[in-house]
Order: C-alpha cells, then structure tokens, then sequence
C-alpha cells in the first residue's frame, strides 16, 4: 500500500534538506532531518504529520520563504533563491488585510507583480467569481464568516495562476462543516479543465483530510521531522468515508504515525535521554481517560474509531497514545492500541493504587522524570531549583517546549507522588511519602 504517485513533470525538487534553528541557549535546534521530495504536475500531495513534524517549514522551504540549512531545493530544475516564482501560500489563519475590501485584498499579489490596475481588476474579479464571492468585491473581512475569509484568501492565491498552490492547514480553523464544503469546492476547482494550477501541496494533521484530498500522502516523523512513507491514494474522487478502501488507507496511515519507526516508543532503557525520548504532552487525566475507553472496547480499540467518537484530531490524540505507550500502559500494531497488564492493573486499582502504579513507571520509563528524580537523590537537601532543570532542557529544546517539559514533568511527578513543586520558592522537593532509593 505504500509506494510514490509519479505523474507528469518534477515541478519542485528536494534533496537531502536539512534545517536547523538557533535555540534560546544558542544550540542548533533540528527541524527537518534528510527531506527526499518532490511534486508533479498533476497531483495534489498531502504532508501529513503531528506537531514538530516540520510540515509547514517544508512548505515554506518549498514557497521560498525559508532556505534551508543544508540540501538542494530546485523548482523546474533550478535552484530555489529566493522567493518562489510558481508558487501561492494558503494560511490557516486567512491572513487578510483588514482595511482592505475583498477586491483589494485579491489583487494584493498581482499589484506586488507591477501587473497594471485594469488588468490586475479584471483578473482579481474572475477569481473572486471562481471560488464563489462574485457580489461581495466590495466587503470588508470583518462582514464575513470564516469560510468566506478563507474563500478570499483562495482567490488571491489563484489569481496569480500558479504553478503549485501550498495550502498550510487551510481548513483547520473553520467548523466541520465549513471545512467539508470548502474541501469539496477545491476538489471541484481542480476537476475543472482552465484550472491554472498544476499542482497542489496541502499541510494537514487530520488523516480523513490528506485521504479525501491527496493523490499522495507524505507521512512525516518528528524529532526531528523526517520522511516515513510516502502513501499513494488510487481511488477516484469524489471519495466515500465509508467505502472500504478509504477506511483501510486510513488505519494503514495510522499504522505508520503509530509504528515503531515514529517516535512512540514501546520500551524505554535507561539509557535514554530527555531530548531523545521527550515527555508527550498529555496530562495525567487524559492518559487515563484514554486507558479506561480502551478498557471498556475489551482492551483493544482501533485509533480511527477512537478519533471519531471522540472528535479528536490527529494531534489531539496522538500524544495520549504516545504517553501511554511510554509508560508501558498500552502498545500499538497497525493503528490499533492494545492494553497491557500493567494498563488493565492502573485502570482497575483504586486511587492509591493507580499512583503507585503511575510513579513506577514515569521513574522507570520517562525519561526526565527519572532525571528529576537522580537529581533529588543526589541533592543534601532532597530538593533542586526548577531553573536548573530548565537551563539543562533548553540545551535541547526551545524555551517554550523547555517550560513545556518541565510543566509535564511537575505534573506527572505530582501525580506520583514522587516529588512536588512549589511555585513561591521555585523548588522542586522529594515528596515526603516517596522513596526514590527504593529498587523500583
């Protein structure tokens, strides 16, 4: 089920693209790690991921917007400088000029091109007929909803025809709804013969979404981002959620977003680090809300039906399953998850019972708990300052996914009872009913 879509000619071109930040110590951050990509006229291509995937630096390497630290990224078979000439970005957020009427906003493009004003009025209102805003040229965006400020943000991207759109997230911010009108409207656009774009590039956390829309999905590990499989999607559109074949793409995609080569890790060793193995973000309450759903499907449950019942999208549910995965509560084969004993033991213990369990394995399998705790043993006083756990994780992280760890890390050990944090003094201290040097 995993193999390349190859249509007509390599409009974009990237090879071993590496892109690195400076983080807030003034370490490099990685983002992207060895990037092979390329898209073909003819295809809409879909880059899938959860959070710290790289999926919108990709796309902004490819928009010209970013140039990467490493690699070659070539756009008709030369290299990239600079902004791309072929290319038009869709936001998320619609990113609208608010004093501007819907026509201005369009033409925005076309007048930064020196393109004259009759020309650029012209086209701008055929695109605004296009995506099916032809009587509100003259509206401002706070008159209109959200999928029709969206709409705006399609037709001035289309208005400068072309070659490839890129689309971050572009539905993400509107309701179902909404989102599912759109979806079908562009999937419509590109069934049209004068649709002037060649190729569309579309960022996306929801699994459904990259199915429904792409020829090819690009599914994407983080950790830095990486390349984990490329998906072909055969079937004909417009496409049925309920067709077999879909569910089964579905569940093979979550299969690789859950498998062993992505960053959920079935056992931890006690070599592991806290940047190698970071803590998932996911609260104590939802790991455990997680385990008892799987509990009451018999102590297996498939991850597309979880997502649906619970109307979570990808990056909503993937970290309580790569918590619990961490903390040897479940395992996960193909896109389901799967109880284990020492999962059915914390679900069925009473309160007293589901700490003990809890605190044995954050301290044996997460990583920077286990830290936090090596360092209160180590302490005279049983007890360290919370700047000084945070100073050591910005070496590998940036300031707000430090603090985020850290506050992950509070939590789980409160949880516990292995240590507790007080906020007027800034320590972190050995809870006094923990026994951090008993043989866990």
């Amino acid at each position: 089920m995993t193999h390349t879509v190859t249509t007509g000619e390599v409009l974009m071109d990237l090879r071993g693209v590496r892109m690195s930040f400076t983080g807030a110590g003034g370490e490099p951050l990685q983002v992207l790690d060895q990037v092979d990509l390329q898209l073909r006229e003819g295809e809409i291509v879909a880059l899938l991921g959860r959070s710290g995937s790289g999926k919108s630096t990709i796309l902004r390497i490819i928009a010209g917007l970013l140039a990467p630290t490493d690699g070659h990224v070539d756009y008709r078979g030369t290299p990239l400088t600079g902004s791309n000439p072929g290319a038009a970005l869709v936001f998320q957020s619609f990113a609208l000029m608010p004093w501007l009427s819907v026509q201005d906003n369009v033409e925005l493009g076309l007048a930064a091109r020196g393109i004259a004003p009759a020309d650029r009025h012209r086209r701008a209102l055929a695109a605004i007929d296009r995506i099916g805003l032809d009587g509100f040229e003259t509206a401002y965006p706070k008159e209109l909803s959200g999928g029709m400020r969206q709409r705006v943000g399609f037709a001035r991207a289309l208005v400068l025809e072309p070659d490839l759109l890129l689309m971050d997230e572009p539905f993400s911010a509107l309701d179902v709804l909404t989102a599912e009108n759109l979806r079908t409207e562009l999937v419509n656009l590109w069934a049209t013969t004068d649709f002037p774009t060649k190729c569309i590039c579309i960022v996306t956390h929801n699994i459904e979404e990259a199915v429904l829309l792409a020829d090819r999905v690009v599914v994407l590990g983080a950790n830095p981002g990486h390349i984990i499989a490329e998906v072909g999607v055969d079937q004909p559109r417009p496409r049925n959620r309920r067709a077999p074949g879909f569910a089964a793409l579905v569940d093979h995609i979550y299969g690789l977003l859950t498998g062993r080569d992505t960053e959920i890790a079935t056992a931890t060793p006690d070599s592991a680090t806290p940047f190698a193995t970071p803590l998932p973000d996911a609260s104590v309450g939802g790991i455990a809300g997680l385990l008892e759903l799987v509990w009451g499907s018999h102590g297996r449950a498939d991850l597309p039906e979880v997502a649906d019942e619970l109307n979570f999208e990808l990056d909503d549910l993937l970290p309580l399953v790569d918590a619990a995965a961490l903390l040897g509560f479940l395992t996960v084969d193909s896109g389901d998850v799967i109880l284990t004993n020492v999962g059915a033991r914390i679900v069925n213990a009473d309160i007293q019972g589901s700490k003990r369990i809890f605190a044995d394995q954050a301290r044996r399998r997460a990583p920077l708990v286990r830290t936090i705790c090596s360092a209160l043993i180590g302490s005279a006083e049983g007890s360290v300052r919370a700047d000084f756990v945070l100073d050591l994780l910005r070496r590998g992280f940036s300031d707000e996914d430090a603090r985020r760890q850290l506050e992950l890390a509070i939590d789980w050990g409160r949880y516990g009872e292995l240590y507790d944090y007080d906020t007027d003094s800034g320590r972190i201290t050995v809870d006094p009913a923990a026994d951090l040097s008993a043989d866990r």
